[in-house]
């Protein structure tokens, strides 16, 4: 552990001498600026002695004596790198060249520091003049010459350039000071070539270009190897008549084992080795053109022509079919004749015909007629021969037209609506075309259109406002007139009517609703064809029920309706028209039961009688005084009459009570009085209506505060 502890610490004390050693060593030197200069100048002229010199101005310690790295950089690519204590340090360039010219710079390292010099130009002017020299000066036709074009001294990468005045003979890029080259020359007449060479380099952006060489004359002597085209009869002829071509050259060439000759006519060789024999042909109305005799020897080509005019014995037969246009069951005539002929050979008797039918012989003379049919459809042609001529017409399809058939006539996208368009097709699934279609309705012409192409339909809106309407439609077709008139059936698509407004109905009436009933909604529609989709709805637009039915009207049973049905109700409908209708608006009330009326209206009476009780005996509480003895008394007196003092009605009896109140009078709370104080009370009942109408109670209190009670 101790010996552990003791490496630990001797670690630490190096780490600390290197950290202050290496700070120490990093701060004995500065890089001020770094600086590069080019002597003598720079801009120099070809072959100038050149030198770039870095120096690098640096703060340093006394006695200390740093390294320098110094990097010398072209065009930002690295030349020279160099490590020495020297303040600064030189890149030469002896003789310097054009290639030479770019951008200079250069860097200094000490240590972990590194300084840049700013970038300077170097211009090397003039470019070496190239010197050009060939094999020989004087060949023929085909030789070949050897030319050399030479830069002595020049560096970097060359572009090479041979000319003959104006004309490049040849070019190629080089990182050599030469190029040498054999250039070969092909003339047709003795001529001399001015040839010279030149040079260019690419500095960056710029090209420099050298002065011209040398001008070396070379003379070229053209080949006699042009070859005489020679044609029998004659460069005009007609159809039929034999020609011969022969070909010649120059006899020192004749002999030439290497020497070719051909006949050419267009991009076809008619003959080879035409110097030994001739070529012979009869003639055709397309051989007229040119025909060349070649001959070649080695890489050199020598022609000449003559133009060759064909006449025609005849002119190709052309086949005609009358008339243009024939239906099915209808005659035709296919005819064969030439307009052109050449009388002085041969008369039109001469020519004879033969007409054919998807190649095969249909007849021997230059017209054939026949019913249209079926199997007369296809390609006819004809022939024509004279003279061992033969020359046949194109081809003409035949195809007889064939009548339009019954059309169809039917609905797109059905079913259809009344009161709304919809679009009516017509078709026949035969006929050629073009097909004139006519919609009709109960005989009277709606429209009509005509159709040309094959993917074309024959469409038509219509619109109708009953169901019975939709029969009253059908469509035409014809394409060879009124003979052709074909007529459809009556239009047969299923129809629907959209629904009405509907009507809508409560049962009972929303305003003899009482709670616990139940309520019978009902909505029907005055028109529309099933199904009919009826919906219920009620407060705040919430839906009660959806139903589907096949009939004109649907309904739905509320039961037992509470008060909080109460509220607006309506209902809508629509089928298959896509049309929704809404009913009016029907306000539903549902009042009270008539036991919770009845109920309600006893209760009311309670209360009401509670308060007339609580009143009066209020009342009589002030007026009655308190002894502490009382008598009570009762006596039911006479009828009233009409004239007394209270008047019951239907005779009801009346009742007198004397109350005794046996409680002590709080002399305090009620004065004394004397005398007698009389309180008369009156409490009518009803009774049987078979017996007794009204019952008076009338109870009468006599109070005395100061006498006895009566003694009998």
């Amino acid at each position: 552990m101790q010996v552990k502890k003791q490496l630990t610490l001797r670690a630490g004390t190096f780490l600390i001498l290197f950290l202050f050693t290496s700070d120490k060593a990093n701060t004995e030197f500065i890089i001020k600026s770094v600086n590069l200069f080019i002597q003598p100048r720079n801009e120099v002229q070809r072959g100038t002695n050149v030198s770039l010199i870095c120096q690098a101005e640096v703060s340093q310690s006394p006695g200390s004596n740093p390294n320098y790295e110094y990097i010398f950089y072209k065009d930002y690519e690295m030349l020279l790198t160099e490590k020495t204590t020297a303040t600064h340090w030189f890149y030469s360039i002896p003789d310097a060249r054009v290639f030479h010219s770019g951008k200079y710079e250069c860097a200094v390292v000490i240590g972990h520091q590194n300084k840049k010099s700013g970038s300077t130009d170097l211009t090397v002017k003039g470019l070496l003049t190239p010197v050009l020299s060939v094999d020989q000066q004087r060949l023929k036709e085909g030789d070949n010459v050897t030319a050399v074009c030479t830069a002595e001294g020049e560096m970097g990468s060359l572009m090479f350039s041979f000319r003959d005045g104006p004309v490049e003979l040849y070019r190629k890029s080089t990182n050599t000071q030469k190029v040498e080259q054999k250039l070969a020359f092909e003339h047709k007449r003795m001529r001399t070539v001015n040839m010279f060479c030149y040079y260019s380099i690419s500095l960056g952006s710029k090209i420099e270009i050298s002065n011209n060489s040398n001008v070396i004359d070379i003379d070229i002597q053209e080949l006699g190897i042009t070859p005489e085209i020679n044609v029998m009869p004659s460069a005009n002829v007609i159809e039929g008549d034999l020609l011969t071509f022969s070909c010649n050259v120059d006899m020192t060439y004749q002999k030439n084992s290497e020497l070719r000759i051909s006949l050419v006519h267009g991009h076809t060789t008619l003959g080879l080795n035409m110097g030994q024999k001739t070529y012979n042909m009869s003639a055709k109305a397309n051989d007229s053109g040119q025909y060349e005799c070649i001959a070649s020897l080695g890489a050199i080509h020598k022609s000449s022509s003559v133009n060759i005019t064909v006449n025609q014995l005849f002119s190709v037969p052309a086949l005609s079919i009358h008339p243009p246009e024939v239906f099915e069951g209808e005659h035709f005539d296919i005819t064969c004749h030439t307009d052109i002929i050449a009388s002085v050979r041969i008369q039109r008797e001469d020519i004879k015909y033969f007409i054919y039918k998807e190649k095969t012989l249909v007849i021997s003379n230059y017209r054939y007629s026949n019913t249209a049919r079926n199997v007369t459809n296809g390609k006819y042609m004809c022939v024509a021969k004279a003279n061992g001529i033969i020359k046949e017409s194109s081809n003409v399809l035949f195809r007889a037209k064939v009548l339009v058939s019954q059309p169809e006539i039917r609905v797109d996208a059905p079913p259809v609506i009344v009161d709304k368009h919809f679009w009516i097709h017509c078709h026949s699934q035969n006929g050629s075309l073009p097909i004139i279609y006519t919609l009709k309705r109960n005989n009277i012409t709606v429209n009509r259109t005509e159709v040309s192409n094959p993917h074309e339909k024959a469409r038509f809106i219509a619109m109708i406002s009953a169901p019975s309407d939709i029969s009253s439609y059908f469509c035409e077709a014809e394409n060879n007139g009124k003979i052709s008139v074909k007529m459809s059936q009556r239009l047969n698509e299923t129809v629907i009517v959209p629904v009405g407004k509907p009507l809508f109905t409560v049962i009972p009436i929303p305003g003899n609703i009482e709670e616990g009933e139940d309520v019978t909604l009902i909505c029907g529609i005055p028109k529309g064809s099933p199904p009919i989709n009826f919906s219920f709805y009620g407060n705040s637009h919430t839906p009660i029920n959806t139903t589907t039915v096949q009939s004109n009207s649907s309904s739905f049973v509320l039961s037992a309706v509470s008060r909080q049905k109460s509220g607006n109700y309506y209902c809508e409908a629509f089928n298959l028209a896509n049309k929704l209708s809404k009913s009016d608006i029907i306000s539903i009330e549902v009042s009270l039961a008539k036991w919770k009326k009845i109920l309600t209206v006893a209760f009311c009476l309670l209360i009401l009688a509670l308060v007339v009780i609580f009143i009066v005996l209020r009342y009589k509480a002030k007026r009655v005084g308190v002894n502490n003895k009382e008598s009570v008394w009762s006596e039911k007196p006479p009828d009233i009459s009409d004239e007394g003092i209270l008047q019951l009605p239907n005779e009801g009896d009346v009742e007198y009570t004397e109350v005794v109140h046996s409680q002590p009078l709080d002399p305090t709370r009620i004065p004394l009085r004397k005398g007698t104080d009389t309180v008369y009370s009156e409490l009518q009942t009803q009774g049987s209506p078979d017996h007794i109408n009204h019952q008076g109670l009338l109870e009468y209190a006599e109070l005395n505060y100061d006498l006895p009670a009566p003694v009998d």
